[in-house]
């Protein structure tokens, strides 16, 4: 089960580096943009729907990684005052909930990504990007956002709830690293 864990965390960790070359990628999309625009005088096609589509993608593909270093929003002022069996209940329905929503959410990605494939759906620009590229990411995403969920699931029924006062830690090699 921890080895598990531990390539699934992996895999989450590599979307996350994914997820920031696509932020980084946009920002030079923006700066060529500027430049081509206010520089030279020419108009610009592809930069400003690329941007979108890399933060988008980004957004998606980074969201198993900002699981991992508990960067998503979460109120805890009732964990932090419950003994730690509570903690622990509270922490895994909070898990289980999360999984389900992604999981709808992964559902209806790949419903949209299928669409978008089977019926060559293009974007309504002058680049004209075929729509399912751009869609890709948010069923890949959610999926690894639900294998991330199960995998803190699993390390949950392991090591029990987590403590109260804990930083993030940003990158280890090992799930368990991750933790404190």
């Amino acid at each position: 089960m921890r080895l598990s864990i531990q390539v699934i965390s992996a895999i989450s960790r590599g979307l996350g580096v994914l997820a920031a070359a696509l932020l980084f990628s946009a920002v030079l999309s923006v700066s060529h943009m500027v430049f081509v625009r206010y520089a030279l005088g020419w108009s610009t096609v592809w930069q400003t729907e690329y941007t979108a589509y890399a933060i988008v993608a980004a957004t998606f593909l980074g969201a198993p990684w900002v699981l991992i270093v508990r960067g998503h929003v979460n109120v805890d002022i009732l964990q932090i005052a419950a003994p730690a069996p509570v903690r622990l209940v509270m922490q895994m329905l909070a898990a289980l909930a999360s999984l389900l929503f992604v999981a709808l959410l992964a559902y209806a990605g790949w419903v949209h990504f299928e669409e978008a494939w089977a019926n060559g759906w293009t974007s309504e620009t002058v680049w004209a990007v075929p729509l399912w590229m751009p869609l890709l990411p948010m069923p890949v995403g959610t999926v690894m956002l639900a294998l991330q969920y199960v995998a803190e699931i699993m390390r949950l029924a392991l090591d029990g709830a987590d403590p109260v006062d804990h930083e993030p830690v940003l990158f280890s090699d090992t799930a368990e690293e991750a933790r404190p």
